[in-house]
């Protein structure tokens, strides 16, 4: 009887370990390279803000916020973080 209490959890495990391995691991990736992007942007750079908004960064405010022209003679100032969703001109390829 014992060894069937054991027995009980395996499947609650197993069904864990595929969670970690088809979910949370690939989630946690895709943040450390959103974040890794985001601290590696500069002027000049083309952005697809989170709103959809796209536009080139002209300057950098402290390492929070940045300046982004939406059209000529159009800023708006962007929260780093939460703010840019992706690059344009990103040299790698997208899969």
């Amino acid at each position: 009887m014992e060894g069937s209490g054991i027995g009980q959890f395996i499947p609650l495990i197993l069904i864990f370990v595929i969670f970690y391995f088809f979910l949370i691991r690939p989630q946690q990736k895709k943040v450390k390279e959103h974040k890794a992007m985001v601290e590696s942007l500069k002027k000049g750079d083309k952005i697809v803000t989170t709103g959809g908004i796209t536009g080139t960064i002209t300057r950098v405010v402290d390492n929070d916020k940045i300046e982004v022209e939406i059209s000529e003679n159009v800023t708006v100032t962007v929260v780093r973080g939460t703010g840019v969703q992706s690059l344009m001109n990103s040299q790698e390829v997208k899969k």
